[in-house]
C-alpha cells in the first residue's frame, strides 16, 4: 500500500493536514534539541521529511529506516536535493527487527508509524532497546480530538479525507484504513501506560492541535 502511495504521499500529507503536519514535526524537534543529539534513529521515516527536519533543526546524522522501498527512493531524491546525502542516510528495514546494536543512538523518533506496527509492545521494546541509556524515543501518533470539536473532526476524518485521498492517490485502501487504525490505536494515558510497561523510566506527552495528535517522550 505504501509503495503504491509513495508518489503522492507528500502532497496528500500537506493537503489533507493543510500543511499542520510540518508544524507538528518542527514541535517535536525543538522538544528534541535540548536533548543535543549526535545521531539520531527515524524509524518508519517514509519520504524523510521527519529526518530533514531532525538534521535541519539538531545538525545531527540521521539514519532513517522504512519497510517501503519505494518511499525511501522519494526520501533520497529529496535529500539529495537538499544537499543533506552526506548526513541522512536511508535504509530499508523493520522496526520489529531493528539491524543495530543495542544502545547506539542518542535519540530515536517516529513520526506517525507506530500505529502501523504488527506487534505494538515488540516494535516498542526495539525502539528503546536501539536509544542510549538515560535518552529519549520521540513518538508523533494520531490520537483524537475530544470535546465538542471531535464529531466535526471525526466526520472529517471518516468521510472527506478518504474520498481526497482516494482521488489524489487512486488506491481504494490507503486513506480509508487511516481512520479505522486511528480508532483503533491506544492514545494519552492508554499509551504512556504501554511505554511505561515497555521499560521506559519516564514518559511526558504533548496534545498537538486540540488532540489531533500528539508527541511522546519515553526516556530510556
Amino acid at each position: 500500500m505504501f509503495d503504491n502511495i509513495a508518489p503522492k504521499y507528500d502532497l496528500l500529507n500537506h493537503v489533507l493536514s493543510m500543511k499542520i503536519d510540518v508544524m507538528w514535526r518542527n514541535t517535536l524537534v525543538n522538544w528534541l534539541k535540548k536533548d543535543q543529539p549526535k545521531e539520531v534513529l527515524d524509524v518508519a521515516t517514509g519520504t524523510g521529511d521527519l529526518a530533514i527536519a531532525v538534521q535541519k533543526g539538531t545538525r545531527s546524522k540521521v539514519v532513517g529506516l522504512d519497510l517501503s522501498q519505494q518511499m525511501l527512493n522519494v526520501g533520497v531524491i529529496k535529500i539529495k536535493k537538499l544537499n543533506l546525502d552526506g548526513e541522512i542516510s536511508m535504509q530499508k528495514g523493520d522496526a520489529e527487527n531493528l539491524p543495530f546494536s543495542d544502545n547506539r543512538f542518542d535519540a530515536v523518533t517516529v513520526a506517525f508509524g507506530v500505529r502501523n506496527f504488527e506487534n505494538l509492545p515488540i516494535g516498542l521494546a526495539e525502539l528503546r532497546r536501539v536509544v542510549k541509556e538515560g535518552k529519549s524515543v520521540f513518538i508523533l501518533e494520531f490520537s483524537k480530538v475530544e470535546g465538542f470539536l471531535g464529531p466535526f473532526y471525526m466526520f472529517y476524518f471518516k468521510n472527506i479525507l478518504p474520498a481526497i485521498g482516494k482521488l489524489i492517490s487512486k488506491d481504494n485502501r490507503a486513506y480509508t484504513y487511516l481512520p479505522d487504525s486511528v480508532n483503533a490505536f491506544p492514545y494519552g494515558e492508554k499509551m504512556k501506560a504501554i511505554l511505561l510497561e515497555t521499560g521506559f523510566k519516564k514518559v511526558e506527552y504533548k496534545k498537538l492541535s486540540f488532540g489531533i495528535a500528539t508527541i511522546y517522550k519515553a526516556t530510556k
